[in-house]
């Protein structure tokens, strides 16, 4: 098998959670080619200098295992230092890719810019709550359960697992929540959300 890395957004990594982090989404009309890239530590650079100062200014680090004979009937391209190597895949090709991806895509990096809100649910509860409010509202709240996390139906779950990476590196002190607390609520988001009904996805950053 083979190992690739990809920086996503907000929003792809949205769209990739809704399928279970099994098939990356298709590419826009503008977008003829899909180019995850061989490394980490450039999969890591993308995602911390370039996602984080457009759009939902956030870039997470996906990595995932694709069938490596598959794999070599694709280019790489080498976009600037040697280190900048992408495997070239046309955008009409994604689907049969995403069909030898093994195993689940994972999320080992997340990196935020200035003005990030995060995802922001419709549903009760968390509804138009940015990052922050949504973190204080779980805090303070006897029973976590009660937003959804065991429905698949809410928007609730979604929230909580594209937010979690950002709850797990900021500061609440100023808020009235102590790391200690903070990370308290965080192991019982974990444990609520190990119940639910997307518990085989990893609630934060997988382990490396």
């Amino acid at each position: 098998m083979l190992t690739l890395y990809r920086p996503v957004g907000l929003e792809e990594l949205r769209l990739l959670y809704e399928v279970e982090m099994r098939a990356f989404p298709p590419r826009l009309p503008e977008q003829p080619i899909f180019y995850p890239v061989t490394n980490e530590p450039y999969a890591r650079q993308i995602a911390e200098r370039w996602n984080t100062k457009s759009g939902t200014r956030a870039g997470f680090v996906t990595r995932f295992e694709v069938d490596s004979e598959y794999a070599a009937r694709f280019e790489r391209k080498v976009v600037g230092g040697r280190e900048h190597e992408e495997l070239w895949v046309p955008a009409e090709e994604l689907d049969e890719f995403n069909q030898h991806l093994d195993g689940p895509v994972r999320v080992v990096g997340a990196y935020f810019g200035d003005g990030y809100a995060g995802y922001v649910p419709r549903s009760v509860g968390l509804e138009g709550k940015d990052v922050s409010e949504q973190f204080l509202t779980l805090a303070r709240t006897p029973s976590l359960c009660r937003f959804g996390l065991g429905t698949d139906g809410a928007a609730n779950h979604v929230a909580v697992f594209l937010n979690f990476f950002w709850w797990e590196q900021h500061d609440f002190s100023a808020e009235g929540v102590s790391p200690r607390d903070r990370d308290r609520v965080l192991g019982e988001l974990r444990q609520a959300w190990a119940g639910g009904v997307r518990g085989a996805i990893p609630l934060g950053l997988s382990e490396r």
